[in-house]
């Protein structure tokens, strides 16, 4: 199965009004964060049917997806990864988790980070040395960043919390607003589990923090706690 097959199936169930929806929502104008970016205009629940689908696609043809111009075709190219890395040997899971940041630049706007980073990079470094998480935060590139952050996720579902603790501490000065929501949002899933670590860590750094970022990470606290913080009455 060749990367075309795959592209006219995808482009033969586009409709041009989600794509006009989906530009806007994903900010794809001049200066904004996925300028020049290009939709189909496909939901999300068909991209994922058409990857069971289309199961037997190749890596190298995976590659070749990732690389093409149409978000939902770099949509589809994320989650086959995903799903060939579940399905894959270690031999196999080390090839992909590779290629996956060897290929981060195309990985390029929140949602095709979001449902893969975890499931690839997360799972990959919880038996390992996780210093690449570091060098990705450092990244000048916005998605290896958000990349590092949400590959986070899966350590934090299974109550581990020392890197996004440590990440969201150096990206405390990041200046990109996805990166302000990835943390907060990381936080809000660290608190959800044990309240009192995330509570340190806010009481040490929520004054520091950009107020985007403090506020995904208090959405579930109760109101007058919430209120407390960002009235700076901690």
């Amino acid at each position: 199965m060749d990367a075309s097959n795959v592209i006219k199936k995808l482009k033969s169930i586009a409709d041009p009004q989600i794509a006009a929806h989906s530009s806007r929502f994903f900010k794809s104008g001049p200066g904004e964060y996925g300028e020049g970016d290009r939709f189909l205009g496909i939901r999300v629940p068909e991209v994922r049917k058409q990857v069971k689908v289309f199961k037997s696609v190749s890596l190298d043809t995976c590659i070749e997806l990732l690389h093409d111009p149409f978000h939902e075709i770099r949509l589809f190219a994320v989650l086959m990864l995903v799903s060939h890395y579940q399905r894959g040997d270690s031999k196999q899971q080390a090839t992909i988790y590779s290629l996956y940041l060897s290929n981060s630049r195309w990985v390029n706007n929140w949602d095709l980070v979001d449902s893969s980073a975890h499931k690839i990079v997360g799972v990959h470094l919880q038996q390992t040395d996780r210093k690449p998480l570091y060098q990705l935060a450092k990244s000048e590139l916005l998605w290896d960043r958000r990349i590092a952050v949400i590959a986070c996720y899966h350590f934090i579902k299974h109550d581990d919390y020392v890197d996004i603790i440590n990440l969201a501490q150096l990206l405390l000065d990041d200046d990109h607003d996805l990166i302000h929501k990835a943390v907060g949002w990381m936080l809000r899933e660290v608190g959800k589990r044990h309240f009192e670590v995330e509570n340190d860590f806010l009481t040490q750094y929520y004054r520091q923090m950009p107020r985007t970022m403090l506020r995904y990470a208090i959405e579930k606290f109760p109101l007058p706690l919430r209120q407390a913080y960002l009235k700076s009455e901690i």
